[in-house]
């Protein structure tokens, strides 16, 4: 599929071009999500009475009104104890991200999932979606538009949703595929991303074979590595170093990465480290963008808090269930019935079942298999 992205120039901090090994890990125990090692530092330190503290984090948080925006053309908000998020990678070349390619005016959703919570909030379901994915988009309101209105059409790509309206259309647009309401919104940006990496101190990983991408300068061999905030993001980021270059190979790539991720074990103490929980702290509420209901630290901390036992092991992740497109192969187009499994699985909240990617073009390949955390 072609590639939007652009090579990022900055040089990662490396045995020569071979990535950075990794050092030896401590005793193996499993982690926090990221965004609740967040909540602990604006617990911990809100606790103390630094009211800088909570206001410089409550500050850094940018919300968005999805409700608002979207009024009452929503799937119905039903109250099971489940949760749905739609979490958006955002591909803006402005500001600092200007080193990842052209600025063009306008950013499109990189990277896209559906995380749904089960009730009781132990297991989680993933779903990606391809951003080549031809969907038909609904009306939305143009982002700084002056009350302009697009009107959508049939055989448009996923991102486009994101370009064209912003945080609100790519919630509407999902809405309208699977018939779920979004409970939340996240958005990560590129150097978001970067600087949260660089702040846990690297991300371990394992390399079943050597990766390499000139597009992402990425350069790994075969084995293990800590990879830096520049290579983590070279290696979401990468399409034409694993697999066949297609968009869904470089999402079992991001797939295996969040695992890792999650699972990642660091000998560092934390809750003893005030500046290490300050600095966490910062770069993950600097990072993101949220709905409404979670741009403050109390709201996202209580969200981070309901997550925060969701291990690995307890999340399932598959591609939304796709073909390629006879009529080009560099987009894909969604399997409706499998689509509909899928949707109505999460609408019950209940497990995807297999059967439901068992034609899918996505999920399948080595793509996911290069990399794990072991």
């Amino acid at each position: 599929m072609t590639d939007e992205s652009s090579p990022a120039d900055a040089t990662p901090k490396h045995r020569g071009k071979r990535g950075r090994r990794r050092k030896p890990r401590s005793k193996r125990k499993k982690a926090l999500v990221i965004t609740a090692w967040s909540a602990a530092a604006v617990v911990v330190l809100g606790g103390t009475g630094l009211g800088y503290v909570y206001f410089k984090l409550n500050g850094n948080i940018k919300g968005v009104d999805i409700n608002a925006a979207l009024g009452t053309d929503r799937p119905l908000d039903v109250d099971n104890g489940s949760q749905d998020i739609l979490v958006l990678g955002s591909d803006s070349r402005s500001g600092k991200n200007g080193k990842y390619g052209k600025d063009e005016g306008a950013a499109r959703s990189d990277t896209a999932m559906i995380v749904h919570v089960y009730k009781g909030h132990k297991k989680a379901s993933v779903v990606s979606i391809p951003r080549d994915t031809l969907i038909t988009r609904p009306e939305c309101a143009v982002k700084d538009g002056d009350g302009k209105v697009d009107p959508g059409g049939e055989r448009q790509m996923f991102n486009t949703a994101y370009e064209v309206g912003g945080p609100a259309c790519a919630v509407k647009t999902v809405e309208k595929m699977s018939g779920i309401r979004m409970d939340h919104y996240v958005e990560v940006d590129f150097t978001g991303f970067k600087k949260l990496i660089d702040t846990l101190g690297g991300v371990d990983i394992t390399t079943k074979q050597p990766i390499k991408d000139k597009d992402s300068h990425l350069d790994l061999p075969a084995g293990s590595h800590t990879l830096n905030g520049e290579q983590a993001l070279g290696l979401v980021r990468t399409r034409h170093g694993v697999g066949d270059g297609s968009d869904l190979g470089r999402i079992q790539l991001q797939q295996a990465f969040i695992k890792a991720l999650m699972n990642q074990v660091k000998d560092i103490n934390l809750f003893g480290n005030p500046k290490k929980l300050y600095d966490l702290a910062d770069s993950s509420t600097s990072a993101i963008t949220t709905d409404s209901d979670l741009d403050s630290v109390k709201d996202l901390a209580s969200f981070a808090n309901g997550l925060k036992g969701i291990g690995s092991g307890a999340m399932k992740m598959v591609t939304l269930p796709v073909e390629y497109d006879p009529a080009d192969r560099n987009r894909v187009i969604p399997l409706e019935e499998a689509d509909q499994q899928v949707w109505d699985a999460l609408k019950a909240d209940k497990p995807i079942p297999k059967s439901a990617t068992d034609k899918s073009a996505g999920d399948k390949g080595a793509a996911g298999k290069v990399v794990t955390s072991d």
